[in-house]
């Protein structure tokens, strides 16, 4: 069992780490398309994944990236002991579904966007009190199912104004583990992985934004909100990390959160990185400020973020997922659309 400590009043550090066992990414064409499309494990040519329906679509495109990050841990599904995962859908049905048959007990999770940082906080939480050895952390998300939830169908060919994101086909998973990965794993680089060190648990933060078009802004005060209070909690400055990723503000919500740490005396551009920004190639595929979903900054995490932690070109960064905490009820009566996000320390361990 790993000894845990409340470090400020919203975070806490792992005396020993919590690592990080094996992870997978599963994207669709057009993620395939942009900068990181060789990182993926798998990119899919048809969006449905063989199946009738855009929900039908997103429970298989999570089903095969938790069974994807189980195999490469060299495990089977009854050594799993829990699965926390989530999505954007309404009753987490993508995730519920998606799971269903694997059998693995299940706790569903909804932090919008952020779901990826809530399912690995809470994994790494029941991991390090010694509540299971091998815990599953998944997540997904997916521009049709997303649109048609939260938006219009596609065949209503609305258009986006600038400010709006375009929502990720993919779904990330990783395993926490009480022990690193063996060394044929590949999360393992010579005596070199991933583990989870710290977390800081976010608020519910609300500016009374309301337009669902930018979501970006709507989320930029709960990043920065939970950066700054990562840095008092843990006595840190930017210069401690060697890099800062929110999940999905893209182009419009980086450039508000770095003005809204600027006012704190925060300079943070110099490390500061978007899921959202670095997923898509714009303007070529026209994403307009970015990307968003939960499954971006999840994918990102597995495909491009884990690996250079691992290898040690990132000694330690701070994994910051954003969420939009709406529903289609909330938005049609008019309500303001709240943000949140939860911070993860995860840094580059020798063993």
């Amino acid at each position: 069992m790993t000894r845990q400590y409340t470090t400020g009043n919203a975070s806490i550090s792992f005396e020993t780490p919590v690592f990080i066992q094996s992870c997978a990414s599963i994207v669709s064409q057009k993620e395939g398309e942009g900068p990181l499309g060789s990182c993926f494990d798998s990119v899919s040519s048809d969006p449905l994944f063989g199946t009738d329906t855009w929900e039908a679509a997103e429970s298989t495109m999570q089903k095969k990236a938790a069974a994807l990050a189980i195999e490469k841990a060299g495990l089977d599904f009854s050594q799993i002991r829990l699965l926390f995962a989530g999505d954007l859908l309404a009753q987490t049905v993508a995730s519920s579904f998606g799971t269903a048959d694997l059998g693995i007990p299940f706790y569903g999770l909804f932090g919008a966007c952020s779901t990826m940082g809530e399912s690995l906080s809470l994994a790494a939480l029941c991991t390090a009190a010694g509540y299971g050895q091998h815990i599953l952390c998944a997540t997904s998300s997916h521009f049709a199912s997303a649109e048609k939830e939260f938006r219009f169908p596609l065949g209503y060919g609305n258009q986006r104004p600038f400010s709006a994101t375009w929502t990720v086909t993919g779904s990330g998973a990783c395993i926490l583990n009480t022990a690193p990965p063996g060394e044929k794993s590949p999360l393992r680089s010579g005596n070199g992985c991933a583990a989870i060190t710290g977390l800081t648990a976010g608020r519910v933060m609300d500016y009374g934004l309301k337009d669902s078009m930018n979501m970006g802004g709507c989320m930029a005060p709960a990043a920065c909100d939970t950066i700054a209070r990562n840095f008092s909690d843990f006595g840190r400055k930017p210069s401690d990390y060697d890099a800062v990723f929110t999940g999905d503000l893209g182009s419009i919500g980086q450039k508000i959160l770095l003005d809204l740490l600027s006012e704190q005396n925060i300079q943070l551009s110099p490390i500061h990185k978007d899921c959202g920004i670095l997923i898509y190639d714009n303007p070529s595929q026209d994403t307009h400020a970015g990307g968003s979903g939960c499954g971006c900054s999840a994918v990102v995490l597995a495909s491009y973020i884990l690996p250079k932690v691992v290898s040690g070109e990132w000694k330690r960064i701070l994994f910051v997922p954003t969420g939009a905490l709406l529903s289609k009820v909330s938005f049609n009566e008019g309500d303001s659309i709240p943000g949140i996000a939860h911070g993860v320390v995860i840094e580059h361990m020798e063993v």
